[in-house]
């Protein structure tokens, strides 16, 4: 596939995704319709404080997971 102007390529949960370049974790959180309250994100290992989601943005190569802990086993 070719990547448009202005993409990266990232992972998110495991997938290699393409983003606009220097998304924020806001943007990504709304663009993959993760809003749930409780989510966990973690950036490149890293936890990420839900303060910092609208200041933070991702790389090329970048990891990203979104984690729901209601979906504990």
């Amino acid at each position: 596939m070719k990547r448009e102007k202005g993409e990266i390529e990232i992972i998110v949960n495991g997938f290699k995704e393409r983003v606009p370049n220097r998304a924020t974790i806001a943007f990504l959180l709304r663009h993959f319709e993760e809003e749930t309250p409780h989510l966990i994100v973690e950036h490149n290992g890293e936890f990420v404080h839900p303060e910092e989601y609208f200041g933070r943005t991702v790389s090329e190569g970048d990891k990203l997971e979104f984690l729901n802990p209601a979906f504990g086993g």
